[in-house]
């Protein structure tokens, strides 16, 4: 991983129109830092550091966060695949991304890491494997600004509560993908709203989008072994991904790519490519055909 990093977001999760909002205005040449970039944006001073954060988090801007990157063109601009993220699959790129540039290092450590040692957990489990791990990176933390971040985390991944303002009752913007349920309060332990996050199909995980993340891996040839799409900030860890779900979406996009075979010999599985597309053409094909 990279050093790990948290707050930047001001205790704001994303918004759903948040990042469509901030690409546009980074492509009309304006500033986040500039004094009128509240009134630009139409939020408050600590939202529009918010949106910034985001939008670094989701890589859709370069590392100077005043360019947006290929992702976010392609993705965001007017004439984008889905400017509005109103496909599924959109979300799930979208967490894909906020995992694998571990700009903001929690989901990469939960979803890679925390979930393989507790499947269901409180909040308070994830802040203390969190603070563990800032130890062992010799990280100097703040305990309250990691509670505040495993908050943001959740917030990013749950539907609205029933004392929600109007605003946020259809705003946060991963709730849709269903990933780390919420199964209620269990006994008076600190923390005692607890939460699953395991492996599974994923059935409204779009085969394609499983595939665009396969290709744009650049650790990947013409072969991958199946066993290595389950390591760190691969499909199987990132998507929490049973094997036969995986293996079910190998299947879909087989059909639509043939020249992907997936070979089962003595036992060693491998996922080869006789003519690998590239990870444009994916999403040409996911959102256009």
């Amino acid at each position: 991983m990279q050093k790990l990093t948290f707050s930047g977001h001001d205790t704001f999760y994303c918004r759903h129109y948040w990042l469509k909002k901030g690409i546009d205005f980074i492509e009309e040449g304006k500033s986040f830092t500039a004094k009128d970039a509240v009134i630009d944006l139409g939020v408050g001073k600590n939202m529009v550091y918010a949106i910034r954060y985001w939008l670094r988090s989701f890589g859709l801007t370069e590392t100077n966060e005043q360019e947006v990157s290929r992702l976010g063109k392609i993705m965001f601009l007017n004439d984008g695949f889905d400017p509005y993220c109103e496909d599924i699959g959109t979300l799930w790129l979208l967490h894909y991304y906020l995992v694998s540039t571990e700009h903001a290092s929690i989901y990469s450590l939960v979803f890679n890491h925390f979930r393989k040692i507790r499947v269901e957990f409180t909040r308070e489990h994830l802040l203390k494997y969190i603070t563990k791990m800032c130890s062992q990176d010799k990280y100097e933390y703040n305990e309250n600004t990691l509670r505040r971040d495993v908050a943001v985390f959740l917030n990013n991944y749950q539907p609205a509560s029933k004392t929600a303002t109007i605003e946020d009752s259809f705003s946060a913007l991963l709730h849709e993908l269903n990933i780390i349920e919420r199964l209620g309060r269990i006994g008076k332990e600190s923390g005692g709203q607890w939460y699953r996050l395991e492996m599974k199909n994923r059935i409204d995980l779009p085969a394609l989008i499983v595939l665009y993340a396969i290709v744009n891996n650049p650790k990947y040839g013409n072969s991958v072994n199946f066993n290595e799409l389950f390591e760190e900030n691969a499909v199987g860890s990132v998507f929490c991904l049973s094997k036969d779900g995986l293996m079910e979406k190998i299947e879909a996009f087989q059909e639509i790519f043939p020249d992907i075979v997936y070979k089962d010999d003595g036992g060693i599985q491998t996922l080869q490519f006789k003519n690998k597309p590239t990870p444009e053409a994916v999403l040409n094909t996911y959102y256009v055909r």
